[in-house]
This record gives structure tokens, sequence and C-alpha cells, in this order.
């Protein structure tokens, strides 16, 4: 059993930002699945809705979406702003140009869409300003000491806000992924990667502890099913 009472150090395999194979894009086809099963879009689209009120008035709202991936959450929120009428320009940021490529490709139906490739620590992209700032699934890959640091950065990078939609680090929910990547027959990404995601994620002191870090001190921070974390600020 992994000790989870404190976050894992070890690498994911989609790290590997050379990572361009069938595999991969199997991998990201299972991970839009299962955040459709698990209803992880909720917890971005809710964040949304809670900053509603600040959105800018008489244009589009620019935002950011960072370790876009294969663009799932980007297609969740353009559907979401067309349903409430809401102009967007939408932006994945990823550092992966296979991921790119496969996102380009899924968006084909949103123009409001577009993806860009791109170092988030480079003084290239720390100098652009956008409304919202979204990370989903993407702060776990950093130690505590460098998600710090990238939230501290992010701040004076969002006009409205940062919304960050994580994983909860837990017993039920690493052995539930484990399983079920297993029995459904993932890819070897997918089979690696998910349970490891869980124990590279956070507990609520962990988010207490980062934030303070960050010189983050107003925030909201709620609990989503299933295992999520929603952080907005």
């Amino acid at each position: 059993m992994p000790d989870l009472s404190k976050r894992a150090t070890e690498e994911e395999l989609m790290d590997d930002l050379t990572l361009a194979s069938q595999a991969l894009r199997q991998n990201l086809d299972e991970l839009e699945t299962i955040n459709t099963w698990l209803g992880g879009y909720r917890v971005v689209l809710n964040g949304l809705q809670r900053l509603r009120s600040r959105f800018p008035k008489g244009r589009a709202l620019h935002l950011a979406d960072l370790g876009s991936g294969g663009g799932d959450t980007l297609r969740h929120m353009a559907s979401w702003a067309r349903r409430q009428a809401v102009p967007v320009q939408l932006v994945g940021i990823d550092a992966n140009a296979f991921m790119i490529d496969y996102a380009t490709e899924k968006a084909a139906g949103y123009p409001e869409i577009s993806f860009a490739q791109q170092d988030i620590f480079s003084a290239e992209f720390r100098g652009q300003q956008f409304d919202i700032i979204t990370c989903s699934l993407f702060c776990h890959h950093f130690s505590s000491e460098a998600l710090g640091r990238l939230l501290r950065q992010l701040k004076e990078q969002a006009r409205v806000g940062v919304i960050i939609n994580d994983l909860h680090r837990q017993t039920l929910a690493y052995y539930s992924i484990k399983w079920l990547t297993r029995l459904f027959g993932g890819s070897y990404l997918v089979q690696n990667d998910a349970p490891l995601s869980v124990a590279r994620s956070f507990t609520r002191q962990d988010w207490q502890q980062i934030l303070a870090a960050a010189g983050i001190e107003r925030y909201t921070l709620r609990w989503c099913w299933a295992f999520r974390w929603q952080v907005i600020f």
C-alpha cells in the first residue's frame, strides 16, 4: 500500500513532454471518459458560475486553461458559455506538441478555442494577462514549493480569478481508480498514471499550506464529488 500521508513525488508517464503515440491518444480519450463518468467537469463549470458576476462587460471573456491536454475541459467550458450566451475566447496552454495537435483536432467545431505550446514559467507566458485562468488536474504535477510559486504568478496574471480542479489524496479514491482502470482494460498509461495522480494530489491541509506559502489569503476551498477539490482565488 502506498504511503498516502504525504504527496508522492514519482513522475507520471505523461510528464514526458516528448511522449507522442497511439497509446497517448488512447489515454487522452480515457481521461475524457473518466472525467465524464465522475463529473469532473462540473467543478470547473461551477467555478465559472461563481465568478460570473465579475465577467467583463462589452467584450469576450479571455480564459486560459493551463495543461490543457486533450482540450476536453475547454470544450465543456465552450459549451457552457454557448448555453449561457457568454462570448468567450478560450486558449489551451500545453508544453506537449502532440497534445496541442490532438486537442486542436478534437476542437474543430469550436472556433472560440485555440491552443498554444508554451512554457508557463517562461517570460513570454508570464507577460500575458487573462480574465480567468483554469487548472484542471494540472496542479498535482508540481511539487508543493513549485506550485506555490506558480499560484503566486497566476494571481498576478488573472484579472478576475483562478479556478483549480484537482484530486483529493485519499485511500478510497486511490484504490477506486486503480481498480476501475484495470477492470475496464485501460491503457498502460492510464493504469499507471491514474492512481499515481491521486497519490500526488492534495489534502485540505496541503492546499491551506500551499496557498499560505503563495501569499494568497482570500480564497474558497471546497470538496466536490468525486474526490475533487475546487479552489478559487
